[in-house]
């Protein structure tokens, strides 16, 4: 292995988009990182499906990988850079062979850390070796390093953010010119801005990822994704969005992490937002976090979730921080040091709720539906009865005072079995933020 005294010799699987960033960052600020990382950092070998790929960059120098997991087999290595993508196949299996091997692994790939951070970080440690995932988390926002080092001396109650681009880009669009969401991800699929199969974006599971990394390394835990319910952006409509104005919020998914006495609480879903409040105010394919800590108190981190430039910028800062021999636990704490805490079911959720109904425009319906809260329960804070719904029938829409959502799923059960009620309930948390 080289002589890392002196310099540091990367590897990098996968030349898309972010791949090629690394290159030219690593390429034309080579005098610049070798000044602030005290070694000189270059490129030996890569990796990609085709080698005949016009990317823009001279890659002529640099050995060529067909097999991605062969890089960390190559001897002048030091550090294998992986943004293949994918929590499994060729991306885990290059991450166990160059962290086998004692090599730094820095990576992309939230799936990747999500699934299996806590046995990457265990044979980290084991080798010696650094895992670093700053990219893999708000592209150029530095969360990781955030929550790693700079809150370290804090203890973390509550983090939660706008953690996927093209959700926020959907939800701005269709606030701003009344579009359908199916109208707005059509147009943003067609500029780029959403994959032509965008399930992991609008279903929540590239938040939960993100998610998962957070509360990780916020709460000395390993990541978690089997006890994190995940609900995507498909169901909001346009009224809600108007309505959710119009009460003072504003829609966005969120990702949040919560710990208190009685355990952990972690979950994905589009929520009312204060419009006062600093998320209420991101928009387009902005990211951003609030983070609640003892000591620090609310910070707020925010900037370009993605794309080749901010994601690249945080792969090469995690390079650079290896070269100085900058070392820590990949999660926060040693792997033997986390928490095994417990979790707090959805249903115990304590909060206010939206909900929105289409009814029958008769006498006795607000009878029917007043009947089926107070079964539960649930005590309402305000109603809003509006006209003629586009699809016959009138709107209702209520919010709640504070209430366990097991209350809330069960009155909305109760509501489907109403003859009333026209179309299955809508239902928002509200997050105090």
């Amino acid at each position: 292995m080289t002589d890392t005294a002196s310099a540091v010799h990367v590897a990098i699987a996968g030349l898309g988009t972010v791949g090629v960033g690394v290159a030219k960052i690593l390429q034309q600020h080579a005098a610049l990182i070798e000044q602030r990382s005290g070694k000189a950092v270059s490129i030996r070998a890569v990796s990609a499906r085709d080698r005949g790929r016009q990317r823009g960059i001279n890659l002529a120098d640099y050995a060529w990988c067909d097999n991605a997991v062969d890089l960390a087999a190559v001897d002048d290595v030091d550090l294998v850079v992986e943004l293949i993508g994918g929590s499994d196949g060729p991306a885990l299996a290059l991450a166990r062979a160059a962290l086998e091997r004692g090599k730094s692994f820095v990576t992309a790939n939230k799936a990747l850390i999500a699934v299996h951070g806590e046995e990457l970080a265990q044979l980290a440690e084991e080798k010696g070796a650094s895992l670093r995932f700053e990219a893999a988390v708000a592209g150029g926002i530095p969360i990781i390093k955030a929550l790693a080092e700079g809150l370290a001396g804090n203890d973390v109650s509550r983090l939660h953010g706008i953690l996927n681009g093209t959700c926020n880009y959907i939800l701005t669009r269709m606030e701003r010119e009344g579009l359908s969401f199916g109208e707005v991800l059509e147009d943003a699929q067609r500029l780029g801005y959403a994959e032509a199969d965008p399930t992991f974006d609008i279903d929540g599971i590239d938040t939960a990822h993100k998610t998962a990394i957070l509360a990780a390394l916020a709460f000395g835990m390993a990541p978690d994704m089997a006890n994190l319910p995940t609900e995507g952006i498909r169901t909001i409509a346009p009224v809600d969005i108007d309505f959710a104005k119009e009460l003072g919020y504003r829609i966005k998914l969120l990702g949040v992490a919560r710990k208190t006495d009685e355990g952990v609480e972690t979950r994905v879903h589009p929520a009312m937002v204060p419009l006062a409040a600093p998320l209420a105010k991101v928009m387009d394919a902005v990211n951003a976090v609030v983070v609640q800590s003892d000591f620090a108190g609310e910070t707020v981190y925010e900037g370009a979730g993605a794309g080749e430039g901010p994601t690249a910028s945080a792969v090469v800062a995690d390079i650079i921080d290896i070269a100085r021999g900058n070392q820590y636990a990949p999660l926060g704490i040693p792997v033997g040091a986390l928490q095994k805490m417990p979790v707090i079911p959805t249903e115990s959720h304590k909060g206010t709720y939206y909900i929105r109904l289409r009814v029958d425009d008769r006498p006795g319906v607000m009878a029917d539906i007043t009947a089926e809260l107070a079964r539960e329960n649930v005590s309402i804070e305000s109603v809003l009865q509006r006209g003629k719904a586009p699809q016959g029938g009138v709107y209702i829409i209520m919010t709640t005072h504070l209430t366990i959502e097991a209350a809330i799923l069960a009155t909305l059960n109760h509501f489907t079995q109403l003859e009333c009620v026209l179309e299955t309930p809508t239902m928002l948390r509200i997050e105090a933020v």
